[in-house]
């Protein structure tokens, strides 16, 4: 399989000692999904964190039912992550901080998810007075960015983690790793692969792990041709993926 550049990012991908787990991009409305949201805060469940999408961001007044669900994460150790859309860079910065108050002040997010995260270089001094910005907020805030390719290396020096795939298992079977990942372990890491087969899991996690990608989301939904969200809903597979990802709590 052509998923590698070099020996030396495989070989950063299969070190010893680092925990796979799910990062969860944002299931549907904890009205319209309860059993998924509540799925989630089931003891031993490996999940790293989940994103909390009220409305494209924290919505317009603190949801009771994202409270509820919220709370039965906290409650599991679960980490949240608030959803902020940086729409390619053009997102105005006053907005996106007002989101990130009402994420803090309403729902007490653990840190945010960057969506739609530049890559170009150029972007980078913005983005990082962005990341400097929400810290000073929330001095242990998690930071993800959401670029859903490889971004100028710069940025794996501004986020904990970064996500440097999100897309369809067509393209995730063949694709590469950039090289300049190797300087950095498993842990900085995460990929989101919809359409994927069930009958290709072991595949998929195989890719992970020799890419060097520690937190992952696999899901068998597609996005339709672009017309839906592949991550609203749960995999069908749910209780498959746990079971290999983590401690086993499929029944």
């Amino acid at each position: 399989m052509p998923h590698l550049t070099s020996t030396t990012a495989g070989a950063t991908g299969t070190g010893t000692g680092v925990r796979t787990a799910l990062g969860i991009p944002g299931y549907a409305h904890p009205l319209v999904a309860p059993a998924q949201w509540a799925e989630l805060a089931r003891p031993g469940t490996p999940v790293h964190w989940v994103v909390l999408d009220v409305a494209a961001g924290p919505g317009s007044r603190p949801d009771p039912h994202c409270l509820e669900a919220v709370a039965r994460l906290r409650a599991a150790g679960v980490r949240i992550l608030g959803h902020l859309d940086l729409t390619h860079g053009t997102r105005v910065f006053g907005d996106l901080l007002s989101d990130a108050h009402r994420h803090l002040d309403w729902y007490r997010v653990d840190g945010f998810l960057l969506d739609r995260c530049p890559v170009e270089r150029a972007a980078l001094p913005e983005v990082r007075r962005a990341v400097t910005t929400l810290r000073a907020l929330s001095d242990t805030a998690h930071i993800v960015l959401g670029h859903g390719r490889h971004p100028h290396p710069g940025y794996a020096e501004t986020a904990d983690q970064l996500v440097t795939f999100s897309g369809s298992w067509s393209d995730y079977r063949w694709s590469q790793v950039a090289e300049w990942t190797a300087d950095y372990p498993p842990d900085r890491f995460c990929h989101f692969v919809h359409s994927a087969p069930r009958g290709h899991l072991d595949e998929a996690l195989r890719i992970a792990r020799w890419q060097g990608a520690a937190t992952i989301y696999f899901t068998d939904r597609t996005d339709r041709g672009g017309r839906a969200d592949p991550w609203e809903t749960m995999p069908g597979y749910w209780d498959d993926i746990v079971s290999r990802v983590g401690t086993g709590v499929s029944e």
